[in-house]
């Protein structure tokens, strides 16, 4: 294929961004070299999306299907992260052009995430899911300090300003307890382990017959204690939890079922759900996102 079609970023991709960002604006030509690279045909774009990737579902030249992905930022990441995995657990890395942020993959269907299954069964195929991604974030030889990957010590540092800028000062002592965690839970990691780093139900998407029914998608990966990975998973549907009775109670309830479902330490795994809700808030608010960002706060405090 000679030339791109014309292709409109969904919504979520243009919000997170800016419709003024530099890579929106290198888009189409992006789309187009990664299309005559690999020639392929480009089908439908993925809607909603990714808030920092474009996905594009097309086939190849013999016609079997794929999808490309483009990242504004991180490709080279992920592609080492899905080239550890090697399709087990998560979808297969077909080829990739880090360079201009792309990554050609193994077709799954994009519509059908773990948040179509009630909350309770999805938990339990997410821990299934998840659990087989925590590898050395080497292949064996290979000594566990020789990979690319950032360290959750470092990831999480670059965002401690931001909780202290932006955390409201009502919330001040939270965000406080929030930091105090990160440094007791840093000076005793357990364990160096590759991590997803953004693992959610709506992270992981329903394969094709002969593969592993569900296979995870979309890692900025980390290396770090498992805990911190299986800390976002406390809090997926939030708003259906917030909307209940007894969300506090139910929600320090999950710390301790995940906790046991996958051998991590119950103290350790509320930490980090602590912290990370934290952080996401302060994030949140960053970005104009008030009502989101303070949810996630009040979330922090009921555990």
């Amino acid at each position: 294929m000679t030339s791109a079609p014309h292709v409109e970023p969904p919504q979520r991709l243009v919000r997170f961004l800016g419709a003024d960002s530099p890579w929106l604006a290198r888009l189409p030509g992006l789309l187009r070299a990664s299309l005559e690279r690999w020639e392929l045909t480009a089908e439908r774009v993925v809607s909603p999306g990714g808030r920092g990737s474009l996905v594009v579902l097309v086939r190849r030249a013999d016609g079997s299907p794929a999808a490309l992905k483009l990242r504004a930022a991180g490709a080279a990441d992920e592609a080492a992260a899905l080239s550890r995995w090697e399709g087990h657990g998560a979808v297969r890395l077909l080829d990739a052009a880090p360079e201009d942020g792309a990554l050609l993959l193994e077709r799954l269907h994009a519509d059908v995430s773990l948040r179509s299954l009630p909350d309770a069964k999805a938990t339990l195929e997410a821990v299934s899911a998840l659990h087989r991604l925590w590898v050395s974030p080497t292949p064996p030889g290979v000594p566990d300090d020789e990979h690319p990957f950032t360290s959750v010590e470092e990831h999480t540092a670059r965002a401690a300003e931001g909780i202290r800028a932006h955390v409201p000062r009502e919330a001040r002592p939270l965000a406080d307890e929030a930091l105090a965690l990160r440094s007791e839970l840093l000076a005793d990691a357990p364990e160096n382990v590759l991590l997803h780093g953004d693992f959610r139900q709506g992270a992981v998407l329903s394969g094709d017959p002969g593969r592993a029914h569900w296979l995870v998608v979309g890692p900025d990966p980390l290396v770090g204690e498992r805990a911190y990975d299986l800390a976002r998973l406390v809090r997926d549907r939030l708003h259906d939890l917030a909307a209940g009775s007894g969300a506090p109670a139910i929600a320090r309830r999950r710390v301790g079922k995940l906790a046991n479902s996958l051998d991590v330490d119950r103290d350790r795994l509320r930490g980090w759900s602590l912290y990370r809700a934290v952080e996401s808030g302060a994030r949140h608010i960053a970005a104009g996102d008030r009502a989101d960002g303070e949810a996630l706060l009040e979330f922090a405090g009921w555990l």
